[in-house]
């Protein structure tokens, strides 16, 4: 009897949106840039913030999501962090970012800017 392997879930999901940005963030990246990276370095009121950069090469133990327009690479460190989350881009009048839906958060500062799980 054959076992069949069942595809692994995203551990992040994006919306259309999201993948958009980084389409638009891949078509102006600099020319040795592979993908874009999120991670959740330490920081803000609440201990945890996102924060997504150019990245020129992939670690071992990051998590690779490819998308119509490049590749997403979520920090090894940070996907426990993640696992869940849908991330979207959002635009209005006075601000434009990734906006995060995060099932793991337990709180968020006042500002908006970091969470703690």
């Amino acid at each position: 009897m054959a076992t069949t392997l069942r595809e692994r879930p995203a551990a992040l999901n994006l919306t259309p949106s999201a993948h958009a940005r980084i389409a638009d963030l891949m078509a102006k990246a600099p020319a040795d840039a592979i993908g874009v990276k999120l991670s959740t370095p330490k920081r803000g009121c609440s201990g945890l913030a996102y924060s997504v950069d150019y990245v020129t090469e992939a670690k071992a133990f990051d998590e690779k999501i490819e998308t119509p327009g490049g590749t997403l690479y979520v920090d090894g460190g940070s996907i426990l962090y993640l696992i869940g989350s849908t991330m979207d881009w959002a635009e209005d009048d006075f601000t434009a970012g990734f906006v995060f839906n995060n099932p793991n958060a337990k709180g968020a500062c006042g500002c908006g800017e970091s969470f703690t799980v």
